[in-house]
C-alpha cells in the first residue's frame, strides 16, 4: 500500500485536487476549492489531506513556455510553503500544459463548456499528480 499524495492545480480562484489510488498507479480529481483567502484555503486542503492521510503534495507550477517565472508561480509556492510549514512534504511539478490538455479531454468527452469551468481545475490536478507518480516511478 502506498502513500496517498494530493496533486495541486493552484489558481487565483480555484484549487483543483486530486489523490492517487492505494496503490499508487493511477489519480482520480477530488474536488475543486473555490479560494478565498490563504488560512481558509489551507483549512480545507488539511481537511483533504486528513481525510486521504496524505503525507505528500504535488503542487503544478504554471512556468513561462519559456521556463521562466510568472507571477501565478507566486501563488503556488505560497500555498506550497505554507503546507510545508505544517510537516508536509510538497515537490512542484512543471505544469505547463496540464490545463490546455484537461481542456482537450473533456472537450474529447463532449463535456459542456460550463460544466467544463467547473472541472477543468480538478482534471489539471490529476494531470500533475499522474506526472508527479510518472516521475516516482521512473527513479525508483
Amino acid at each position: 500500500m502506498m502513500q496517498r499524495i494530493l496533486g495541486l492545480d493552484v489558481g487565483n480562484k480555484t484549487i483543483g485536487v486530486a489523490v492517487n489510488d492505494p496503490l499508487g498507479l493511477t489519480a482520480q480529481g477530488v474536488t475543486v476549492i473555490r479560494r478565498s483567502h490563504l488560512a481558509a484555503d489551507l483549512a480545507k486542503l488539511q481537511e483533504i489531506i486528513d481525510r486521504y492521510q496524505a503525507s505528500e503534495v504535488a503542487i503544478g507550477l504554471p512556468l513561462h513556455m519559456s521556463g521562466s517565472k510568472g507571477p501565478q508561480v507566486l501563488v503556488a509556492e505560497e500555498i506550497g510553503q505554507a503546507l510545508q510549514e505544517r510537516g508536509i512534504s510538497v515537490f512542484y511539478v512543471d505544469e505547463r500544459l496540464t490545463s490546455v490538455a484537461a481542456e482537450r479531454v473533456l472537450i474529447t468527452g463532449d463535456v459542456r463548456r460550463q460544466k467544463r469551468q467547473q472541472v477543468v481545475d480538478m482534471i489539471a490536478a490529476q494531470l500533475i499528480l499522474e506526472v508527479h507518480l510518472a516521475r516516482r516511478q521512473s527513479s525508483h
